[in-house]
Formats: structure tokens, C-alpha cells, sequence
């Protein structure tokens, strides 16, 4: 089977060096450590974890084109996907990881430690919260987000988070059109223009994934977001 940076190369035209490659056999074997103590992830094949956690997250790479300085939030970065593997992957792209819960940040600051990444920080926090505090608030060039929920819910946890000129992406399954379609009213009421919906291919997998891409147009009302628990309770429809 080809290495990672072998499909990264082949599927993505990302080089990773010999230094990045080894980083990710570490997370590899610090994620499997962990998932002994804790669930961190249900993928517990190191090719799976490869395929279905390293490189779905490096397919960010097929919506943005150049990482230099931009500012990235995770919002519900749970276990460091795709946080952690864009920060091994982009050196110069900074990385906040976001998530309410803090033993799913404790693996991650100490992936981070032990990797020697020095483009990451975490915050505990809930996205609801995040979006009103005004040190986060439409701070982030790239707010990202996968398996956080439907659309709807997607809209309102990120685009207050993104600056205006910014983008929200998030990585979606084959409901991602749909999706789109039941979250047209949030993201235009929360300030989002939806910019592209991308296909991505990833090796041994046969169905293919989506990134949905939304523009930040112009700024989010400041009732938004709402209270933590009715975005999900109650989503924009």
C-alpha cells in the first residue's frame, strides 16, 4: 500500500517532508496510546486513520490556495481532526483548535507538545459562546468544521467566527447538497454566501466527499449566535 506521503503526492499534489511524515506516524501512535484510555476515535486502522482522518483533512488544500499566515479555527475539533493534521502539514498556517470538552484538548495540546507544533493552540469553549466572546468573534480567516451536525447548525457555530472576507468550510458526506439547500436562510441571515460545493476523492474510498465553501460577506447581527443549546435546538430554517 502507498505510504501517506505517497497518497498525499498522488491524490492531493501535497509534498510532505520526510520530518511531516514521520510527525503523523507519531500522531498515529499517540491517538492509538490514547484510545486505550479514552474514546478519541472509532478508526483504529493505521491506514484508515491515514485515509480517513490525515488526508480528508489535508483535502482542504483543493478549496484554499495558499495558507500563509492565515488564521484557522476547528470548531468542534474533538479529537484534533482536521485541525491537527493541516498545523503538521501548513507550519505556517496558525491552528486554534476549538471544543467544549477538555479531555479531547488535553490529547491534543499534548500531541501538539510532543509533535513540536508550534502553530496550535486549544480553547475550551463552546461555539456558541466563542462567537459572542470578542476576542474570537470574526477573528479567523478559515473557520472549519466536520461532523459538528447538519448545515443549519453548521452555519450558526462558524460564521460569526469568520472576519468578513473570510470563509467557512466544512467537510460534508453525500448529504452535503441538501444540506446546502436547508441552510440557504442561515447563511444569508448570518452574513455566509455560499461560494462552491467541492468534490474530493479519497483513495480506497468509493464514494465521494464534499467541501462546502461559504464567503463571509458581511458581518453576522450581533444576536448571533444565539444562546448555547438553541442552534441546535432550534436551527435557522
Amino acid at each position: 500500500m502507498p505510504t501517506l506521503k505517497e497518497y498525499a503526492l498522488s491524490a492531493l499534489g501535497i509534498e510532505l517532508t520526510v520530518a511531516q511524515a514521520r510527525s503523523f506516524d507519531r500522531l498515529t501512535d499517540l491517538l492509538l496510546e490514547w484510545n486505550e484510555r479514552m474514546n478519541l476515535t472509532a478508526i483504529t486502522d493505521p491506514q484508515d486513520i491515514a485515509i480517513m482522518h490525515y488526508l480528508d483533512a489535508l483535502t482542504l488544500a483543493q478549496a484554499v490556495s495558499d495558507f500563509d499566515q492565515l488564521r484557522l479555527i476547528d470548531v468542534g475539533a474533538g479529537a484534533g481532526f482536521p485541525g491537527l493534521p493541516l498545523a503538521i502539514a501548513f507550519p505556517q498556517l496558525r491552528v486554534t483548535l476549538l471544543d467544549s470538552r477538555a479531555k479531547k484538548l488535553r490529547f491534543i495540546a499534548q500531541a501538539g507538545a510532543e509533535l513540536g507544533l508550534k502553530n496550535i493552540r486549544v480553547l475550551q469553549a463552546r461555539a456558541e459562546d466563542a462567537g459572542r466572546d470578542r476576542r474570537q468573534r470574526e477573528a479567523y480567516d478559515i473557520v472549519v468544521a466536520r461532523a459538528l451536525g447538519r448545515m443549519p447548525v453548521v452555519a450558526e457555530y462558524t460564521l460569526p467566527l469568520a472576519k468578513t472576507g473570510g470563509q467557512v468550510i466544512a467537510f460534508k458526506g453525500s448529504s452535503a447538497f441538501d444540506e446546502c439547500n436547508a441552510a440557504a436562510h442561515a447563511i444569508d441571515v448570518l452574513g455566509g454566501e455560499l461560494f462552491a460545493i467541492e468534490e474530493v476523492r479519497l483513495p480506497t474510498l468509493d464514494n465521494p466527499r464534499y467541501l462546502i465553501a461559504i464567503d463571509k460577506v458581511k458581518p453576522t447581527p450581533r444576536k448571533y449566535p444565539r444562546k448555547a443549546g438553541l442552534p441546535s435546538r432550534q436551527p435557522l430554517l
